[in-house]
């Protein structure tokens, strides 16, 4: 029941982006033929596959998986490599307390509007 439930998952989170099977395995670096496997239930992704499912396919583990109905994704990860300036923003806040972070985002969302 669980590998049938993720299988269904992971074919929504693809649906949901919009991008066929052969660009979620490209995007995934796997042959089509695995990533297919998931999808069609006849293989299980172990946990780390699912993070990197999750993450790929901007969700959760917990909507792969079931514990949850929100797609949504429950973290992001910023590469420095691909957004070097919004990595270093959040490795500055990083160091601040939660009220002077919440300042900072009250400003961001009136000058970003």
């Amino acid at each position: 029941m669980a590998d049938e439930i993720i299988a269904k998952r992971i074919t929504a989170a693809r649906e949901n982006l919009g991008i066929t099977k052969a660009e979620a395995s490209r995007r995934l670096n796997l042959s089509k033929i695995g990533y297919c496997r998931y999808e069609y239930g006849d293989r299980t992704p172990s946990m780390q596959t699912l993070e990197v499912i999750a993450q790929c396919f901007n969700t959760s583990v917990d909507y792969l998986t079931g514990k949850t109905d929100d797609i949504s994704p429950d973290r992001i990860v910023i590469d420095k490599n691909v957004n070097p300036e919004i990595f270093s923003l959040v490795q500055k806040l990083s160091g601040y307390d939660n009220k002077t972070i919440r300042r900072i985002i009250t400003y961001a969302s009136q000058i970003l509007k």
